[in-house]
C-alpha cells in the first residue's frame, strides 16, 4: 500500500511553480501579520504597488505580485494559480516560465502605474490616485495562463463550480469583461491589471516567447502567428472589422521599427507550440467545423502547412524522396533479359524450320 508524503508531494512540482507557491504564501502571511498590526492603511508600501511610492520601491513593480491582502484571495490563487503554472512549466521549460511570469505582472503593473500618474495630472487628486490605491496579487497572472491554455487548448471544455461548462478560448475575455464591469463601478484598483494582464500576455505569447522547434535554416522561431490565435478572434463579430484594422496598422509600424523578432522562415510548417498535437488537431477540427466566412483562408492555410509539411518530410528522407524517380527509370538488365528471351525464340523457330526441311524430304 502506497504511503502519501508530503515531501515527495512537495518534491514532485517543478522548482518555478514551487519556489513561486512558497513566496506567494510567506510575503501573504507577511503582509496580514503587519496589518493586524498596524493601524496605517497600507502598511507595507516596499512590497506592495503604491503609485505614490513606488517610485522610491520600483521592485515593486514585481514584488506586489507575491501579496495577498486577504485569506479568500490568497486561497482563491492557491486553488487556481499553482496547477496552471505546473502545467505550463512542464511544458514550456522552467526559463520560459519565469519569463513569462516576469513579462507579464511587470507590464502590467507599469501599465496601471502610468495611467494612475495620467489620472493624478489631468484630476488633480492625489490622495487618490497616488496614495489612495494598492495594486497587489496575482489578476495579471490569473489573465496571462487563461491566455496561455487558449494558446495551447482552445477548443477544451472546462465546468465551472460543477454547473457552467465553457471553452478555454472564452475565458479570457469573459474576465476581461468582469474586469470592465468592476473598473466602471469604481474598483479601477486591483482589477484594472486585468485587462492589462491579458494584453502583454497575449503580446508575449504571440511574437516574443521562444519555441523549442527551430526552422529548416537551424535559427529558432519565436510566437505563435496562427489565425486562431489571432487577437480578433476574442471578440464579437461586429468588431473584427475595426480591431482588424487596428492590429494590422500596429503589427505594420512595429516591424517596420524593428519592434517584434521574426517569426521564423517557415513558421507555417506546422511550427507548434511543445506538446501541442492535441492543440493543433482541436486547432484544424475547429477551423473545418467554422461557419464564418474566413473558412476559405483558414482552409488556405491549412492545406498549405500540410504541403510544407510533407515538403520537409522529404527534404529530410532524400533517399526516399530519390526511390520513386529510380523506379521510374528503364532498367538495362530488363532490356537484356528481353533480347535474350527473343535470341531463344529465334532459335526454337530455326529448329522448327529444320525439323520441317528434314521431313519434306
Amino acid at each position: 500500500m502506497a504511503v502519501f508524503s508530503p515531501i515527495q508531494l512537495v518534491a514532485s512540482i517543478p522548482p518555478v511553480t514551487r519556489s513561486f507557491t512558497a513566496a506567494t504564501v510567506l510575503f501573504s502571511l507577511f503582509y496580514l501579520y503587519l496589518q493586524f498590526q498596524s493601524d496605517t492603511r497600507y502598511p507595507v508600501p516596499y512590497l506592495t504597488l503604491v503609485p505614490g511610492s513606488s517610485l522610491f520601491y520600483p521592485w515593486t513593480l514585481f514584488t506586489s505580485v507575491f501579496v495577498e491582502t486577504s485569506i479568500y484571495e490568497l486561497v482563491f490563487t492557491l486553488v487556481m494559480v499553482p496547477p496552471c503554472l505546473r502545467y505550463l512549466e512542464r511544458l514550456w521549460s522552467t526559463v520560459e516560465t519565469i519569463k513569462f511570469i516576469v513579462v507579464t505582472v511587470t507590464f502590467a503593473n507599469i501599465i496601471a502605474l502610468c495611467l494612475n500618474w495620467i489620472e493624478f495630472a489631468l484630476l488633480r487628486n492625489a490622495d487618490l490616485f497616488l496614495y489612495g490605491m494598492e495594486y497587489h496579487g496575482q489578476m495579471a497572472l490569473q489573465i496571462g495562463v487563461l491566455v496561455a491554455f487558449t494558446q495551447l487548448i482552445p477548443e477544451h471544455q472546462v465546468q465551472l463550480f460543477g454547473v457552467f461548462r465553457a471553452r478555454v478560448k472564452t475565458l479570457p475575455m469573459a474576465y476581461v469583461s468582469f474586469s470592465t464591469v468592476m473598473c466602471i463601478i469604481g474598483f479601477q484598483c486591483p482589477f484594472i491589471v486585468i485587462q492589462f494582464g491579458w494584453l502583454v500576455s497575449w503580446i508575449w505569447l504571440r511574437f516574443y516567447k521562444k519555441n523549442t522547434t527551430e526552422t529548416l535554416s537551424g535559427g529558432p522561431t519565436y510566437g505563435d502567428r496562427s489565425e486562431t490565435f489571432a487577437l480578433v478572434n476574442s471578440f464579437p463579430p461586429f468588431l473584427h472589422t475595426p480591431i482588424t484594422f487596428l492590429a494590422n496598422t500596429t503589427y505594420k509600424y512595429a516591424s517596420r521599427f524593428h519592434l517584434i523578432p521574426s517569426g521564423g522562415a517557415d513558421l507555417e510548417a506546422n511550427h507548434t507550440q511543445p506538446g501541442s498535437t492535441r492543440a493543433e488537431a482541436e486547432r484544424r477540427r475547429f477551423v473545418l467545423r467554422s461557419p464564418s466566412q474566413d473558412v476559405e483562408r483558414q482552409l488556405i492555410w491549412l492545406f498549405r502547412a500540410m504541403a510544407l509539411k510533407a515538403l520537409d518530410q522529404r527534404l529530410a528522407n532524400p533517399a526516399n524522396a530519390s526511390s520513386p524517380a529510380q523506379s521510374a527509370r528503364p532498367h538495362p538488365p530488363a532490356s537484356s533479359s528481353k533480347s535474350e528471351g527473343t535470341k531463344i525464340t529465334d532459335e526454337h523457330e530455326a529448329a522448327d524450320l529444320g525439323t520441317a526441311g528434314k521431313a519434306s524430304r
